[in-house]
């Protein structure tokens, strides 16, 4: 039997929507890819194997999970969309060991979903290639969520995965990349040109991979409390972190208490937030939750 050609290219992308008349909603952020190649690398890059289980968001019109499913155990996709419903039932018709969720999954119990679907203590990862509008809820929500998966390899802008694999001192580096390195490591693993999409984005795209910590880097005593903190030192990023903690913290500490707390931290007051990283920020934190 030959093999039916890969519904990543141009040309099979082409026939099906004029197939079913699917025309793009700009409000979805629908990009579709349309390269065998980039699809396998990410396939690759995300650690998909024979025994693994893989979860997609926005399976569009099935290119990434039909490679998903020739390496993966089992896939699992969530599609908002129900226009492309029919469409993914017809491409991914070879595919026995594909199922496709008609949800929202910022809305989904994810944990419910995992629990049914697949093995217990199976090795998960989540493969997306993510609408660009919505990456970061997306992403913050899995990471909180406290799932049993094991890696996140997404394909978003490239301008949001440097700043969410950043590290200090680098003019990327803020809030989202602490708030995402606190749950995982992060790595952008290759950077992917607009031509291998349909319709082409008007924004660079790069592929980031987020594996999972068991358990955050640092020690702190109040989670909220800390992205709080870290949030406050960026809030104005030219300012010192004198500066930035008076201005947020001005209904609970005067400057004299925050400077006693920056004392306390070992922290110099001049120092701007892009220069600390999540260690001093974990002090300064556990220094001032002590105080409130």
């Amino acid at each position: 039997m030959s093999e039916m050609k890969a519904i990543a290219t141009p040309k099979r992308t082409k026939d099906i929507l004029e197939k079913y008349g699917f025309a793009f909603k700009k409000s979805l952020g629908q990009n579709f890819l349309i390269d065998v190649n980039i699809l396998e690398n990410i396939v690759d890059h995300a650690g998909v194997t024979k025994g693994t289980g893989a979860i997609e968001i926005g399976p569009g019109i099935g290119a990434l999970t039909e490679q998903l499913a020739k390496k993966a155990d089992k896939v699992l996709a969530f599609e908002i969309d129900q226009r492309l419903l029919p469409i993914l039932q017809d491409t991914l018709e070879p595919y026995p060991n594909i199922r496709i969720i008609h949800q929202d999954i910022l809305k989904a119990n994810v944990h419910e979903v995992i629990e049914e679907y697949f093995e217990e203590g199976q090795p998960i990862h989540v493969v997306a290639n993510l609408p660009y509008y919505i990456t970061t809820p997306i992403l913050m929500n899995l990471l909180m969520e406290n799932l049993p998966i094991d890696s996140i390899t997404v394909m978003i802008q490239k301008e949001v995965a440097d700043r969410m694999a950043a590290t200090p001192n680098n003019k990327s580096y803020g809030s989202l990349s602490i708030a995402v390195q606190y749950y995982t490591e992060a790595e952008v693993v290759m950077d992917v040109p607009k031509t291998v999409f349909m319709p082409q984005p008007n924004v660079g795209s790069a592929v980031l991979r987020l594996s999972m910590r068991k358990e955050p880097p640092v020690k702190v005593d109040n989670e909220p409390f800390y992205f709080d903190v870290v949030r406050a030192c960026f809030g104005q990023r030219r300012k010192t972190i004198m500066n930035n903690l008076s201005r947020h913290f001005k209904d609970r500490f005067d400057k004299e208490t925050i400077r006693e707390g920056l004392q306390k931290a070992d922290i110099d007051e001049k120092r701007r937030g892009e220069s600390l990283d999540m260690e001093d920020f974990a002090r300064l934190a556990n220094v001032f939750y002590a105080m409130l």
